[in-house]
C-alpha cells in the first residue's frame, strides 16, 4: 500500500482539529470606518490586557457593511479585498491595516481607544466624511497548535467569502445581532461577551480549511502531503502508542529518513517532536476539562509516569500539570 493510499482525508483530521478547539475570552465590539480611513491593529500588544495571561489573540473581522482593504503590516503584507458579509481572519494576532481605497496616513488603532482592560469597549469612528464601512470585530484566545505561530497552519491575514447557505445565513443574523447590541445610541451597548465569537470563527475557518489550496509549509501543507498525511492521522489516532520514527515510517511505507525529512520541510520539527508536542496538548485539554488525575492523563498521552510527563509538561508549559 502506498503513502497516498493510506492517507486520512484532511477533511476529517480538520473536522478533528476544530471540534477540539477550546476558545476562550471572546467578544464583539464595532468600528465605524468612513472614506478616507487607514487605521493599525497591533492585537498582540494588548493580548494580556484583554485576556489576563495571553500571549497573542485570534482576531475577525466581519464586514457588515462597505468594503476596505486589509493587509499583514510590512513590505511584503499581500492586500485582501474585503466586502460585505466577507469575514477577515487574522489567526495569530499580526499587526495588520485595513484601509479604504483613497490614501491617506496610517492611524494607530490604539490612539482612537481607551486603554484596556474594558467594561465597556469603546464604538470606535474613524475616517473622513466619504462612504461608510461598518465592521464587527471578534477578540478570542486559543492555545491550539492550529493557532500556533511557528506550525502557520494559515497566512498572516486571509478573507473568507461565505457561500450561500445555511452557515452564511446564520452567520449574517450573528452580524445583525452584534450589530445591534453595540449600537452606541443604546444604553449598555459596546462589549458583547457571548459564545457567537467562537461558532462564527469555527464555522468560518471549516469554510477556509476544506477549500484553501495547500501551502508548502504548515500544517495545511502538512494535511495536503502524501507522506505526512497520513502519519499525522496515525499519531493523532493512538497519540498514547509508543511511537519510533521507524515503526511510524513502517505505518505509511516510507522510509525513516524521507518521513524525518518531510516532517521538518512542512512542520519545521520531526515526527517524535511533533508528537510530544501534540501529547502536551492533550493533556492541557484533558487537565483543563475533565476531573482525570495527573497519573491518569499521563497513560493516556502515553507517558509511562506521572513524573515524566509532568516533567515534560513543565518543560512545555512552564508550570506544572496540577497548576
Amino acid at each position: 500500500m502506498s503513502a497516498q493510499d493510506a492517507a486520512e482525508p484532511p477533511p476529517l483530521l480538520l473536522r478533528a482539529a476544530l471540534e477540539q478547539l477550546r476558545l476562550e475570552g471572546a467578544i464583539f465590539f464595532r468600528a465605524e470606518l468612513t472614506e478616507a480611513f487607514s487605521v493599525e491593529s497591533t492585537p498582540n500588544a494588548v493580548a494580556g490586557a484583554v485576556h489576563p495571561g495571553a500571549e497573542r489573540l485570534i482576531l475577525f473581522h466581519i464586514v457588515a457593511r462597505g468594503s476596505c482593504w486589509v493587509y499583514a503590516s510590512g513590505d511584503d503584507g499581500e492586500r485582501h479585498w474585503a466586502t460585505q458579509g466577507d469575514v477577515i481572519v487574522v489567526p495569530f494576532g499580526d499587526d495588520h491595516v485595513m484601509e479604504g481605497e483613497t490614501p491617506v496616513a496610517c492611524v494607530p488603532i490604539a490612539t482612537l481607544m481607551d486603554a484596556p482592560p474594558w467594561d465597556r469597549l469603546p464604538y470606535i469612528h474613524h475616517g473622513g466624511d466619504g462612504p461608510r464601512t461598518e465592521i464587527v470585530c471578534g477578540y478570542l484566545v486559543c492555545d491550539d497548535p492550529l493557532f500556533d505561530p511557528a506550525m502557520r497552519a494559515f497566512p498572516p491575514v486571509f478573507v473568507v467569502r461565505l457561500p450561500d447557505g445555511a452557515a452564511a445565513g446564520w452567520v449574517h443574523a450573528s452580524i445583525a445581532y452584534a450589530l445591534e447590541q453595540t449600537d452606541p445610541t443604546k444604553a449598555g451597548s459596546g462589549l458583547v461577551d457571548t459564545r457567537l465569537p467562537e461558532l462564527v470563527l469555527v464555522e468560518v475557518l471549516r469554510l477556509h480549511l476544506s477549500s484553501a489550496p495547500a501551502s508548502d509549509h504548515g500544517w495545511l501543507g502538512a494535511l495536503h502531503d502524501p507522506i505526512v498525511a497520513p502519519a499525522l492521522a496515525r499519531l493523532h489516532a493512538e497519540p498514547e502508542r509508543h511511537w519510533t520514527v521507524v515503526e511510524l515510517a513502517r505505518e505509511v511505507a516510507v522510509s525513516r529518513s524521507l518521513l524525518d525529512e518531510r516532517f521538518r520541510q512542512r512542520l519545521g520539527r520531526p515526527p517524535i517532536r511533533y508528537l510530544s508536542e501534540w501529547r502536551i496538548h492533550l493533556a492541557e485539554e484533558l487537565l483543563a476539562t475533565t476531573d482525570l488525575t495527573v497519573a491518569t492523563i499521563a497513560r493516556r498521552v502515553g507517558y509511562d509516569s506521572e513524573e515524566a510527563f509532568s516533567r515534560a509538561f513543565k518543560r512545555a508549559r512552564e508550570l506544572s500539570p496540577s497548576h
